[in-house]
C-alpha cells in the first residue's frame, strides 16, 4: 500500500489530537454527571433503606463512586498530557505521532505500511499501530533508511523505514491545499 493509498487520511492526522480531546472530555463529563448527581442519589436511596452493614446497594453505589473518582483522576491526567503536546516539538523527518510509515522487512522482501497513533482511539485500521505497541515503539524515532529492530517471542524482525510521511506533512499539505 503507498502512501497515497493510506486508509489514515490527512484530516484525520491532522485533527487526532483534537478529536481524542474531545473524547476523554465527553467522559470526564458523563462521570462527573455521574459522581455529582446519580450516585448521591443512590446512596441517599441506600440510607434510606436502613442498616447500612447488610446493604447491598449502599456498598455497590460507595464502590462505584471510588471507582468513577479514580477513573477521573486518569482521565484528567491524560487530559493534561495531550494539552502538553505540541505538533512543533514531533520531528518533523523522524517516525513519531501520526506518521505513516512504509517498511520493507529485511529478511522476506515484504513491503508493510503502519501509521502511529495513540493507543486509546476508538477504532484502529488495518494498517494503525498505536505508539505503545512494540512496532510502535520500535518504529518511533527511526528515519529513512534506518533499520527498527522488532523483537518478537520467537524472532527479531528487521523493517527498514523506506517512506516516511509525518504529521508535518500532512500540515503542510492541508494548508497548501486550503489556498
Amino acid at each position: 500500500m503507498s502512501q497515497a493509498d493510506s486508509p489514515f487520511d490527512a484530516h484525520t492526522q491532522a485533527t487526532m489530537i483534537e478529536e481524542l480531546k474531545a473524547k476523554l472530555h465527553d467522559e470526564v463529563e458523563k462521570l462527573q454527571h455521574e459522581l455529582n448527581v446519580t450516585l448521591p442519589n443512590e446512596i441517599r436511596k441506600a440510607v434510606e433503606l436502613g442498616d447500612l452493614r447488610e446493604n447491598s446497594e449502599y456498598k455497590a453505589a460507595l464502590e462505584r463512586q471510588q471507582f468513577v473518582r479514580a477513573r477521573l483522576g486518569q482521565l484528567r491526567e491524560r487530559l493534561s498530557r495531550l494539552a502538553s503536546i505540541d505538533v512543533a516539538q514531533i520531528p518533523p523527518d523522524k517516525v513519531g505521532l501520526g506518521s505513516s510509515v512504509v517498511v520493507e522487512d529485511q529478511k522476506t522482501k515484504a513491503r508493510e505500511t503502519y501509521t502511529l497513533i495513540f493507543g486509546d482511539n476508538y477504532e484502529f485500521d488495518d494498517s494503525q499501530v498505536s505508539m505503545a505497541s512494540p512496532i510502535g515503539r520500535a518504529l518511533l524515532g527511526k528515519s529513512v533508511g534506518e533499520i527498527a529492530y522488532l523483537k518478537l517471542p520467537t524472532i527479531t524482525r528487521q523493517l527498514k523505514v523506506m517512506e516516511l510521511r509525518t504529521i508535518h506533512d500532512t500540515l503542510v499539505q492541508d494548508g497548501a491545499a486550503a489556498k
